[in-house]
């Protein structure tokens, strides 16, 4: 049991390092093909800040664990919010001064309406995997289109803090040196994962669908986590949201889209019944947040947010699956 709990933690850690190395590969050498920066940040940088969880739960569909893969693209949404940006704003407090992100938040709101749809039927097919993964790519669309508009009107504060955020100078075998290491390391470390996640959800009598939804969701938002910290410690609120509001999307629009396409499959219904809509739940809740007269979001925000956290994990382990809510 130890090893397999060492083991777990191992892989979380290789596949969000792997993630970091092969994002940074991609940016350099869509910079060397003058890609421009705006488009690069919000399509290479924000595809990658979602890519443990997207391998994680497409490795566990294939193993027919599609429990665990919906509960990881869930979990890592409401992780998102409640964990990782309610901790924030208890430290310190975050202002919202993009317009990019305001316009974004309707998108966010639109994603997790559409996969409350999908998720309805208690399963996930190749059709639905279809329409999220172009879901996905309208939303790719559309951010870059509002970006550059934003740009035209004066510089954004959010494309400002992405741009400083770029990789300036290496070269592009350093690039694709990274790029292999991801792609050999990402599928090895989700093995890790989702086999010993198997293990320690029998060892402690859990259903997978909590696993995905607690463990596994949180390791692979380490990412954002890290991300978030990186971008409050410069100021630079306005990317440590985005990047929030980035990833849920597409959680929501590639992780559970590319396991339906390769490996349609049902899942517990408390997916849909429960998870799902707590899910909904926060995304309003930040949009609320972030919409707000002021701006801002505040030591007493964060707190409910962690508060939140707290009562939906206590939820999770305390009541029966099918039971709660």
């Amino acid at each position: 049991m130890l090893l397999a709990i060492v083991l777990m933690i191992v892989g979380l850690l290789l596949l969000v390092y792997a993630a970091d190395r092969l994002v940074y590969g991609a940016a350099v050498l869509a910079r060397s093909m003058g890609i421009p920066p705006l488009v690069i940040g919000m399509t290479v940088v924000g595809v990658g800040i979602s890519l443990p969880e997207l391998v994680v739960s497409t490795t566990a569909a294939i193993n027919d664990q599609m429990d665990l893969a919906v509960g990881n693209a869930i979990g890592s949404n409401i992780i998102n919010i409640l964990l990782i940006l309610g901790g924030a704003a208890l430290i310190h407090p975050l202002s919202v001064r993009s317009d990019i992100l305001r316009r974004e938040l309707p998108l966010l709101l639109l994603v997790t309406a559409l996969c409350g749809f999908v998720l309805s039927d208690g399963e996930l097919s190749r059709l639905d995997g279809v329409l999220l993964l172009a879901s996905a790519a309208v939303f790719m669309m559309l951010v870059i289109k509002i970006a550059r508009a934003a740009e035209k009107e004066g510089l954004d504060t959010l494309t400002y803090e992405q741009m400083s955020e770029l990789p300036q100078d290496s070269s592009n075998t350093v690039a694709f040196l990274w790029l292999a290491l991801g792609f050999i390391i990402m599928p090895l470390a989700s093995g890790m994962i989702v086999d010993n996640s198997t293990v320690i959800a029998r060892y402690f009598g859990v259903s997978e669908l909590v696993i995905g939804l607690t463990v596994i969701a949180i390791g692979t938002s380490l990412p954002e986590l890290a991300t978030f910290i990186a971008g409050a410690i410069k100021g630079e609120d306005d990317i440590a949201l985005g990047n929030i509001i980035g990833a849920n999307i597409f959680n929501t629009c590639l992780v559970l889209g590319l396991p339906a396409l390769v490996a349609p499959g049902s899942f517990n219904p408390d997916a849909f019944h429960r998870d799902y809509w707590v899910m909904l739940a926060v995304s309003v809740v930040l949009s609320g947040l972030c919409l707000m007269r002021k701006h801002r979001i505040g030591h007493l925000a964060g707190a409910l947010l962690l508060c939140g956290f707290i009562a939906y994990m206590t939820v999770l382990f305390l009541v029966p699956d099918s039971i709660a809510f």
